[in-house]
């Protein structure tokens, strides 16, 4: 599976870039058959001015609730590995958000999605946006919800 790794908001003035290791743990989950799981993880990554860039998608763990139209993440393992990259780094790698897959080729979020997305920002000390990013069997579907205000989706720089 090859998915696209930049992507704008706002005529360009809002950049992501996806790193390639991270569209690979993407690749890796597809729900291409019928009996395959959701999964997800957290997106780790820099933030340079109004741009990400995504270094890091965590994978699912034997702890996570994974069912077919469903992904739980459960939040030790995935937060223990964000605090790591945090202090790695000096704290220049952060969390930005979620990623999780559908069995859907070209992927929308559902109303848990969004609720979902808008009670993280809410929650967020350092009052950033939320990335959500969903996956897909052929594309992505990538949007920054705020904790205040309407979220942005992304589109896929050709």
């Amino acid at each position: 599976m090859q998915f696209i790794g930049e992507w704008a908001a706002n005529e360009g003035r809002n950049l992501i870039y996806f790193q390639p290791q991270v569209l690979e743990t993407f690749s890796s989950y597809v729900q291409v058959k019928s009996n395959d799981l959701e999964a997800g993880g957290v997106l780790l990554g820099y933030v340079r001015g109004s741009h990400l860039e995504i270094v890091e998608a965590t994978a699912p763990t034997k702890f996570d609730k994974r069912f077919r139209y469903l992904f739980e993440r459960m939040r030790d393992l995935h937060d223990a590995i964000a605090h790591k990259r945090w202090a790695q780094s000096d704290g220049t790698i952060r969390y930005l958000g979620e990623w999780h897959t559908h069995p859907e080729n070209n992927p929308s979020p559902s109303g848990i999605d969004l609720r979902e997305w808008h009670a993280l920002a809410t929650k967020r000390k350092d009052g950033r946006p939320v990335l959500g990013v969903i996956v897909g069997r052929h594309g992505l579907y990538v949007e920054n919800t705020p904790r205040l205000g309407e979220p942005v989706r992304y589109e896929p720089i050709l």
